[in-house]
């Protein structure tokens, strides 16, 4: 179509527009399109949410924390709180239930009295649910994360965990502590040789 007997203001809208069907199938469906295609194909793990499978069946993500809970007495009752598992390692608490859809912090500062009320009651429950002293509780057994969907603990919270599940697994604690020191990861980012840290 030839534009050039157009009036100056309708040259420069069919112009404009022509940039933006360009732009739009560029970013909006080429681009996407590229990324997607090395992602699926270099990091497909990754790209389709690191989900975690049980006899062919996604049951998490390794991104996600989770809640893991004994069954509720009575199901019907929402006041009912929930009871920790103690066949599992606990994660640290979360400010949203460890709802993907809720993610976020309790936005409580250090010294809010909720926060620091909330802090000591965790204190003592994880002490007695772990069977330690409450003054060996680390900080993030009692504190949620940014997203209060972190999956990962300290080695501290988690070789306090040791004795716990292996008492509840029938155990060794020797075995459970192998585990433990077999999954602690190095800090991303940091020089130094990238061992793993034990206790």
């Amino acid at each position: 179509m030839r534009t050039h007997h157009f009036p100056p203001v309708l040259r420069q809208h069919l112009a404009a527009l022509r940039m933006l069907l360009v732009f739009t199938v560029l970013t909006g469906i080429a681009y996407p399109l590229v990324v997607t295609g090395i992602a699926q194909a270099a990091f497909s793990h990754q790209a389709n949410g690191s989900l975690v499978t049980t006899n062919g069946k996604p049951v998490a993500s390794s991104l996600l924390g989770q809640n893991l809970a004994l069954p509720k007495k009575n199901p019907d009752d929402p006041k009912e709180e929930l009871r920790p598992d103690p066949k599992w390692f606990q994660p640290r608490p979360s400010a949203g239930g460890y709802d993907p859809l809720a993610s976020g912090a309790s936005n409580l500062g250090p010294n809010n009295p909720e926060l620091i009320t909330a802090v000591k009651q965790r204190r003592i429950a994880v002490a007695a649910f772990d069977g330690v002293s409450p003054a060996s509780v680390p900080a993030d057994a009692l504190t949620a994360s940014g997203s209060g969907l972190d999956p990962a603990i300290s080695p501290a919270y988690a070789y306090q965990q040791v004795n716990r599940v292996a008492k509840a697994r029938r155990l060794a604690p020797a075995e459970v502590e192998q585990l433990v020191a077999d999954h602690v990861q190095g800090r991303v980012l940091v020089s130094g040789s990238g061992k793993r840290q034990r206790r």
